[in-house]
This record gives C-alpha cells, structure tokens and sequence, in this order.
C-alpha cells in the first residue's frame, strides 16, 4: 500500500493558491485515474486507486496547512504504510515556477505543511515531490504570497507543472521515490538548504 498526500488549504478562498498546488496535482491524479474524492473517516478527502501495484490512496487533509500531521499520520498507521512509501507534495517557493524536486527524505525546509508531518510521525525520512511556485517579488511578504493566485500569464506554465508533477506521482506509485528522482530532477540545482524562504503564512 502506498498514500501520496497533497498538500494545501480548505475552502474557496484558497483555491488555485500557490499553496495549494499539492491540491491540485491530486486532482490531476484523480482525474486521469477517473476516481473520485469522497470524505475519509479522517478529515481529508480520500480517493482509492484500484489498479496501482499493491493498492494506493491519495488523500487531501482538510485541516489546513500546518496540521496536516495529525491527517497524515493516522493515515499511514490505519494503512500500514512505511514512511518510503508515502509521498507528501507541496509547493516550494525556493524553487522556479515549474520546476519539480522529488527528495526520498530531508528536512522541512522552512514549510509548515511538511514540518507538521514530520514532528507526526517522529521522522523526515519519508519521500516528498516539491513542486515549484517561484517567489515572486522578495519585497512582497512570503505569506501573501503563497496565499496568492497564479498570475494570468503564469497559468500556462502552472498547468504544465501541475500535469508533470501528477506524472511523477503516477512513477511515485509504480515505480519508487529512486525512480521519480531520476527522471525529474535532472538537470536541476538543488537549492541552498540555507537561503530557503520561510513560509510564515500560518496556514
């Protein structure tokens, strides 16, 4: 069994947020899988994949970023799934809009949502898809802005990345965390652990 957790914000006024960009490559995932979300007995939404190799869950906490721990957690001890075997995606504001980052383990990184997951399940050495937002105008505070839209003229590209991330999520599934680095973090830098941006949203 394997659970690929998305990470992001409830509600509307969160849709389409940088943020919530974990969200929205779940719902990619759902959609080429044609399974639908449906309420868990966590607070999440929860879809199943019948047809992955040895069963799979995708899963959205609906406890907003910084609790996503608890969701996580609880669901790979009901699951019985390994920390190699879950994968948590989120967005990363360090990184260019567009580009991915898939790590078999590592530190929080300045984000709240993957600093919740560590400090629930006692470890970091559980795989995660980092996909990137950009940081935008460094004058502008971090917190508006990842709780921010994707510009108009961004969107092009933030389909491109939401459909590749998915892709990698699927080779996640099938294939590993080994397999998945290979294939999209060629060619990129890894940033400086310590120039990282701090996600202060709160959220």
């Amino acid at each position: 069994m394997k659970l690929v957790v998305g990470l992001g914000n409830p509600g509307a006024r969160y849709r389409g947020t940088r943020h919530n960009v974990g969200f929205d490559v779940l719902d990619e995932l759902a959609r080429r899988e044609a399974v639908l979300f449906e309420t868990s007995r966590w607070d999440a939404l929860e879809a199943r994949l019948r047809d992955a190799s040895g069963g799979a869950r995708l899963m959205k906490p609906l406890t907003f970023m910084n609790l996503s721990g608890s969701v996580a957690a609880a669901a790979a001890r009901y699951y019985r799934v390994e920390p190699e075997g879950l994968l948590v995606v989120a967005d990363d504001v360090s990184l260019p809009l567009g580009r991915l980052r898939a790590r078999a383990s590592g530190s929080a990184g300045g984000h709240k949502g993957l600093a919740s997951i560590i400090e629930a399940l006692g470890t970091d050495a559980f795989p995660r898809l980092r996909v990137g937002v950009g940081r935008g105008d460094p004058r502008r505070d971090l917190a508006d802005h990842v709780l921010a839209r994707f510009e108009p003229g961004e969107q092009e590209a933030v389909e491109a990345m939401i459909a590749r991330a998915a892709d990698a999520a699927a080779m996640f599934l099938a294939e590993g965390i080994a397999v998945v680095m290979n294939r999209f973090n060629a060619g990129a830098a890894e940033p400086d652990r310590g120039a990282e941006a701090r996600d202060t949203s709160g959220d």
